[in-house]
């Protein structure tokens, strides 16, 4: 969902713990680590640390530190994680001597501390992020940054496309100042075609809903439109060719975007006006029954991982699917799941901003009670994590998100509605969610409601092994095939197909 500095994009995040934005490492086996390191030795001189280091993080995402030496003697470093298709991060403050590593990386509010071993080809050491610690295990990668690959996309469409792709742009005529600029592709059809307006998820996002070097909307419109069904995909505000700020607005002013969208389609003549409809995925699906709810042309709505039940409830809930699908235990996960309860209340009860603060770092400090003393974060770190979150839950789309029921308004939908999550979603629970949105369509008597979890898939409609997000990025599939198939199929049986 879109809380609008979450640095994943199209998730939901808790609020508190958990290092969703984690980069992460990957080393080989030690015989060959010894070969690398005496290759880098040979380089750069004898016991010399320059060179790339690799290592995971949780066992699933890589971090590749580069080190380097000035002519002076000064030492310097980026990072890349390939996993999620960041390369060339910025290093701050690297400490090196002759049994120790110490960087941090301002940017993702993180550090690493970490001893050498003799023969240099191992650094052990503790990856902190936020109140976040995790062992980090460093080995030499080799000496060029070549080496380091970003997984394949196989499902990423390229050009030349058997459809017609324009870039469009229209004005949102209540929202001074603001113009969306996004992708319109069309069938090569003879009349009029049916067309799908792609509502991305929290955080503001580009056309393609990137997200750990994934597009899932430009895989889905890929395939929706070479099976006859058009696809209007739009950037966000303030991201890609799209103007305005997005910082102080909620779901709300999002659904305003959403129908200037549905308007400007009706203005072209390659679509048929009376067979448009949205496909909202996480946020995106609680703003497309807002959207339809208010435009009875709407003809059809796709809810993606959308909510059923108010925010506060999902994010109670995802705290301990997440925690759970991380492996934790099932007592320190229920643990993790009361403290996000209080954390919920407070920031829907407490007007007071200290206040807020001061619940924020107690229950940080009750989950460090529960972490070896010195994996524990300082308390200046404390501070400064609890200021950040009081800040995020103080935004108005997160005092949105938390209070907004989605029911009366899906209660309200009458058009065809196909409501999916995957099985192992852990952050729109498809268990919690489902059946109430099954129910509070039935109770407003929709006579074309499809609600369905789909077996073995996450958040981003990916085949998961345990729905972590850490999986996102190491997961080669953008998009399951099966889910694609049943979107396209789902719409095509209701509104047809140009050709």
């Amino acid at each position: 969902m879109r809380t609008r500095s979450h640095p994943t994009g199209g998730t939901l995040g808790i609020l508190i713990g958990l290092a969703t934005m984690a980069v992460l490492p990957t080393g080989g086996d030690a015989g060959e680590s010894k070969n690398l390191a005496a290759t880098v030795a040979a380089a750069s001189g004898a016991g010399s640390v320059v060179g790339a280091w690799e290592g995971k993080l949780a066992d699933r995402i890589r971090l590749v530190v580069h080190l380097d030496r000035d002519a002076a003697g000064a030492w310097h470093a980026t990072a890349d994680s390939p996993d999620q298709n960041a390369m060339g991060l910025a290093v701050d403050e690297v400490t090196v001597s002759s049994e120790s590593l110490r960087f941090s990386m301002r940017l993702l509010s993180a550090e690493y501390a970490g001893r050498i071993n003799a023969d240099r080809t191992e650094i052990n050491g503790t990856w902190k992020q936020g109140a976040t610690e995790l062992p980090l295990v460093l080995r030499p990668q080799g000496v060029s940054k070549e080496s380091a690959k970003a997984p394949g996309r196989p499902q990423e469409p390229k050009p030349p496309y058997p459809y017609d792709a324009i870039d469009v742009t229209y004005q949102n005529p209540n929202a001074k100042g603001v113009t969306l600029a996004g992708t319109l592709t069309l069938p090569k059809s003879a009349g009029p075609s049916p067309c799908a307006v792609l509502i991305t998820g929290s955080g503001a996002q580009d056309r393609d809903e990137s997200i750990l070097g994934h597009k899932p909307f430009l895989v889905l419109a890929d395939y929706l439109t070479r099976h006859g069904i058009a696809v209007l995909r739009t950037d966000d505000r303030g991201m890609g060719g799209s103007t305005g700020a997005s910082e102080t607005l909620t779901s709300e002013d999002f659904a305003g975007d959403v129908a200037a969208a549905v308007a400007f389609l009706k203005t072209r003549k390659e679509i048929a006006a009376d067979k448009i409809g949205l496909i909202g995925h996480s946020e995106g699906g609680l703003i497309a029954p807002l959207v339809a709810t208010r435009d009875k042309s709407i003809a059809f709505v796709v809810m993606l991982a959308g909510p059923g039940v108010p925010g506060d409830s999902i994010l109670i809930t995802q705290s301990f699917l997440i925690s759970r699908a991380m492996g934790r235990s099932d007592s320190l996960a229920r643990s993790t799941q009361s403290v996000q309860r209080e954390l919920v209340l407070a920031a829907k009860t407490l007007s007071d901003t200290a206040q807020l603060t001061a619940k924020i770092r107690d229950a940080l400090r009750l989950q460090q009670a529960q972490t070896p003393k010195e994996q524990q974060a300082s308390d200046a770190k404390l501070e400064e994590i609890a200021g950040q979150q009081t800040r995020m839950m103080r935004t108005p789309w997160m005092q949105f998100f938390l209070t907004y029921d989605p029911r009366p308004t899906l209660a309200k939908l009458q058009c065809p509605v196909l409501a999916i999550n995957g099985a192992k979603d852990s952050q729109v629970s498809a268990d919690q969610n489902l059946p109430e949105i099954r129910a509070a369509l039935r109770s407003g008597g929709n006579r074309d409601a499809t609600v369905e979890a789909l077996p073995g898939l996450n958040h981003l409609f990916q085949t998961a092994e345990t729905g972590a997000l850490s999986e996102y990025a190491t997961i080669e599939e953008t998009f399951a095939s099966a889910a694609l198939q049943k979107i396209s199929d789902w719409i095509g049986s209701r509104m047809g197909r140009g050709k």
